[in-house]
């Protein structure tokens, strides 16, 4: 949601702070841009910090950069709130999947990707409908509707974070929910899945290697 509710406040934008078709799309690609340059880095230190600290500070940051966005007065501020935006989200969804693999076998992974994929499908449904009623708060205490909606879904996405921290547990020895015995089977099982991926034999004859050598015969043969 907190993604795509810019596209529907185009008009507003456009008519509050100036920002027009091009700077409106300038500043949707800056959000790509911000997420591609610093989703690799991202799920780096996830691997370090661990999930419960490094998920919940992603949700906790893009909510205040939404909350930030209620603020925005200028094109050049548009600008760089999008950007941060992508910052603030980067390495939030390899970051899941990265989460799937230390806690779920094989057998379970897919349905378990399956399932937060279609919560972001259901947020993509819902998206439309909640952000139109926060725009109908248009006027109360003197704020434009889309200056609430940036105000209260950020702060949600925050509050969502900061609980998130207090279920999240980054290592499966660390559940309390789970017995002993229970730990035991599941690490064993995901810790064969690891080695049996580990082991599995690379295709020959695959990426950048195989490609130079194909080019490399092309050229031999054609001289």
């Amino acid at each position: 949601m907190d993604r795509t509710n810019v596209g529907f406040i185009q008009d507003e934008l456009r008519a509050g702070v100036g920002v027009g078709a091009t700077a409106y799309g300038l500043g949707a690609g800056l959000f790509f841009i911000g997420y591609a340059l610093f989703e690799i880095p991202s799920n780096m230190v996830l691997e370090r910090l661990g999930a419960r600290v490094w998920l919940t500070r992603i949700m906790i940051t893009w909510g205040l950069v939404i909350v930030a966005m209620c603020f925005i007065h200028s094109v050049w501020m548009f600008y760089v709130l999008r950007f941060l935006l992508g910052v603030a989200e980067a390495g939030f969804f390899p970051g899941v999947m990265l989460y799937f693999t230390q806690w779920l076998p094989d057998s379970s992974r897919g349905r378990a990707g399956a399932i937060f994929l279609g919560g972001s499908d259901g947020a993509a449904v819902v998206t439309g409908p909640i952000t139109g009623a926060l725009l109908e708060l248009h006027g109360i205490g003197g704020i434009a509707g889309w200056r609430w909606m940036f105000a209260l879904e950020g702060t949600f996405s925050v509050v969502v974070g900061i609980v998130a921290g207090f279920f999240l547990v980054s290592r499966i020895e660390d559940a309390k929910w789970l017995t002993a015995e229970e730990k035991t089977a599941l690490r064993a099982a995901v810790s064969q899945d690891q080695e049996e991926r580990s082991r599995a034999p690379r295709p020959r004859g695959s990426g950048f290697s195989s490609t130079r050598r194909s080019r490399c015969s092309s050229a031999s043969s054609s001289r």
